[in-house]
């Protein structure tokens, strides 16, 4: 059976309220960069991840390294800062600093991912490739809300978060080392109109 993120996370990706959640070490691929994400560097560190994601989903349906194991990608994520301490009605997007990544099945190692590497180097020229990473991520207790709209509406999803923070005396934990949330992309916002965009927003907590 092909395991769905969309229906065995929900709580997880697709937050109905204002959550606060312990979540567990994961693996991810990662790659980061800074700048503007409407600039040509961000389309490319993204069309760069995807064949890596998709060539260990077919390796594991496959049953390449283990017991065949079939599941859908998950989605896009990104962890956003800035180099200049703006944020919020005063974004400067030229300053923005990210991570962007994927998550990854248990199953997957990092021999895997090396070996996925090289396989898709074989096949592709993507001059971003070396860049990325395999990394475990521990987000452990977090905050996050299912925002609806563009992303320059964010901002009133991040009110009622904060809003919530402080009637439940919670605090963030910067991570990063700075000011810093996470975004998980459930609509490609290549394709989708941006008033339909679905996006979880989520702080880390101390």
């Amino acid at each position: 059976m092909k395991y769905e993120w969309r229906k065995s996370e929900k709580d997880i990706y697709l937050p109905k309220k204002v959550s606060v959640l312990n979540l567990p070490t994961y693996n991810y691929i990662t790659i980061s960069g800074k700048g503007n994400p409407n600039e040509q560097e961000f389309s490319d560190r993204i069309s760069t991840l995807y064949p890596v994601a998709y060539n260990l989903r077919m390796a594991l349906k496959n049953g390449v390294y283990t017991e065949p194991f079939e599941y859908t990608v998950y989605p896009l994520e990104g962890v956003w800062t800035t180099s200049d301490g703006s944020r919020d009605e005063y974004l400067n997007k030229d300053a923005l600093v990210y991570k962007i990544m994927i998550r990854q099945p248990d199953q997957v190692t990092k021999e895997m991912f090396e070996e996925s590497i090289n396989d898709v180097k074989s096949k592709k020229d993507l001059a971003l490739i070396d860049n990325i990473r395999f990394e475990q991520i521990s987000d452990g207790k977090v905050i996050e809300i299912l925002h609806k709209g563009p992303f320059e509406t964010e901002i009133e999803s991040f009110k009622i978060m904060e809003d919530f923070m402080e009637q439940n005396n919670l605090t963030r934990n910067n991570i990063m080392e700075k000011y810093a949330h996470r975004e998980i992309y459930l609509s490609d916002f290549r394709k989708v109109d941006r008033s339909k965009l679905k996006t979880t927003l989520r702080y880390s907590l101390n």
